[in-house]
């Protein structure tokens, strides 16, 4: 079979020969259809006998000397049309024969159904809308090679109907996600993506310059701060999905562009918005699976509500035997934690230790849905402390099949309390942290005016539709992800 690049010169070369006959397909604004290739299909009974028009690339072509058979690919599915000399004429006969797999078309003709029982269009008439100068891949072997499917998305979408059913799961996961939270009386909201400072979030951002202005600006790592205003300025309830960007590394759980849903509701604490995650990841999964209960990898996953509520300090103990809460510095935890593979942790502070423990040790262990709560301070920088343990806040994290898919907390609203703790943020970057909360005086300046009790939820979208659709890593569920440059040829 050629390679791909050897069918191009004879492709252009019949698109050359028709606008040079006056027949140039992309000379075409329009075309009108009547019917789906699904609606064919499923409204058979009606159309049988009746005139349609259909439109569509060619994805198979198979001659029987005077006739020829084709499958016509839309993006509700496909559908046969069938060509034949005596029907279409000699010449234009000639000229759909000159069709190539990838060409787009527009059919006209009765419906009817082959002896074998196919569904199909008899055509009329055809015209080609576009010529494919590149053949389509190979049907069983030219996509298996996954870079390839990623670079060239659109090819996998062409070929693979699977591929195209999960960026329709991912349509409906998240709007499923923004119908639940209209209906619980949230708003949604727009913040600023290109921000004067970054926060909301431990990461290192991306920066930017504005020409114009003659400033740096930093694409968001979270909306968190910006949605709090809003609460402040007396929106009770406000929620917005829309993308984030963590200047981080690559791999299967982590792109530096994703998609975050934040809600913050104003009176409700923590308790509240575990009650919210439940209902939302519920809809979520409803809105695929009919259910609340899906398989992920070969784990059985029941989201049925209440999920269980896990103290992070107590399951480190249960997992490791470690006991992080009579430690205070990060050479305590150190020393606590020397015993296990955690790598080096000779310049880490406490709560990364903590946080290393937990992901190397306990995460991999919470396969049915689990709040893990009760968060150190120092890993909580805009979390409310408890009140009857002050070292603690009450923060949740809730993971999924051993995968975290987000952050919520009681909100901190103490602008006093706030600005000690973008302190101590600033003393652990002064002393190599890169990834700390920036001090916000703008932030700080929106607490004084008084922010209500509020609670508040982030939620990784691109994570919960890798697991609602059983996919192994977020690749297969973000259209573009993010690739190292192509090596050179």
């Amino acid at each position: 079979m050629p390679e791909p690049f050897d069918q191009r010169q004879p492709r252009s070369d019949k698109l050359q020969t028709m606008q040079t006959q006056g027949r140039d397909p992309f000379a075409h604004h329009k075309y009108e259809r009547t019917h789906t290739a699904g609606e064919v299909e499923t409204e058979f009974d009606s159309l049988a006998g009746t005139p349609v028009a259909v439109c569509g690339r060619l994805i198979a072509i198979r001659t029987h000397g005077k006739s020829i058979f084709a499958d016509l690919q839309d993006a509700s599915g496909t559908i046969q049309v069938y060509a034949r000399m005596d029907v279409l004429g000699e010449e234009e006969f000639g000229r759909f024969a000159k069709l190539d797999l990838g060409d787009i078309i527009g059919a006209a003709g009765e419906v009817f159904r082959t002896r074998s029982g196919e569904v199909t269009v008899r055509i009329d008439e055809f015209i080609l809308l576009a010529k494919a100068l590149r053949p389509l891949p190979e049907k069983f072997h030219g996509l298996q090679d996954t870079e390839v499917r990623y670079r060239q998305r659109y090819l996998d979408l062409l070929v693979n109907a699977e591929t195209r059913q999960i960026f329709r799961q991912r349509s409906r996961i998240i709007q499923s996600a923004r119908e639940y939270l209209l209906a619980q009386g949230f708003l949604e909201v727009d913040t600023p993506v290109l921000q004067p400072l970054y926060g909301g979030a431990f990461a290192q951002p991306f920066t930017t310059y504005h020409n114009a202005l003659d400033m740096q600006l930093y694409m968001r790592i979270a909306p968190e701060l910006y949605l709090k205003r809003l609460i402040v300025g007396g929106l009770e309830r406000v929620f917005e999905i829309g993308p984030v960007f963590r200047n981080e590394g690559i791999d299967t759980r982590h792109n530096p562009e994703f998609t975050l849903l934040e809600a913050y509701q104003a009176y409700a604490d923590y308790d509240d918005m575990m009650a919210l995650t439940e209902g939302l990841v519920g809809a979520m999964c409803q809105a695929v699976h009919g259910a609340l209960q899906f398989a992920y990898q070969g784990q059985e996953i029941d989201l049925s509500p209440p999920w269980p509520r896990r103290p992070l300090l107590e399951l480190i103990v249960e997992h490791t035997d470690i006991d992080f809460s009579g430690t205070e510095t990060a050479e305590q935890a150190g020393q606590a934690a020397a015993g296990l593979d955690l790598g080096d942790i000779a310049d880490q502070t406490r709560a990364h230790i903590i946080e290393k423990t937990f992901d190397r040790y306990v995460q991999p262990h919470l396969i049915q849905p689990t709040f893990v709560i009760d968060y150190p301070v120092e890993m909580s920088p805009l979390a409310k402390r408890k009140l009857e343990e002050p070292q603690l806040t009450a923060r949740f994290e809730p993971f999924i099949a051993g995968e975290e898919i987000g952050n919520a907390f009681s909100e901190l609203n103490d602008p006093l309390d706030q600005r000690a703790r973008f302190q101590d943020q600033m003393r652990a970057r002064e002393a190599g942290a890169l990834e700390t909360q920036p001090l916000d005086e703008d932030f700080l300046a929106a607490l004084e005016h008084g922010m209500p009790p509020t609670g508040g939820l982030g939620l990784g979208m691109d994570r919960l539709v890798m697991l609602l659709t059983n996919q192994p890593n977020l690749r297969e569920v973000i259209l573009f992800p993010l690739l190292r440059p192509p090596p050179e040829s």
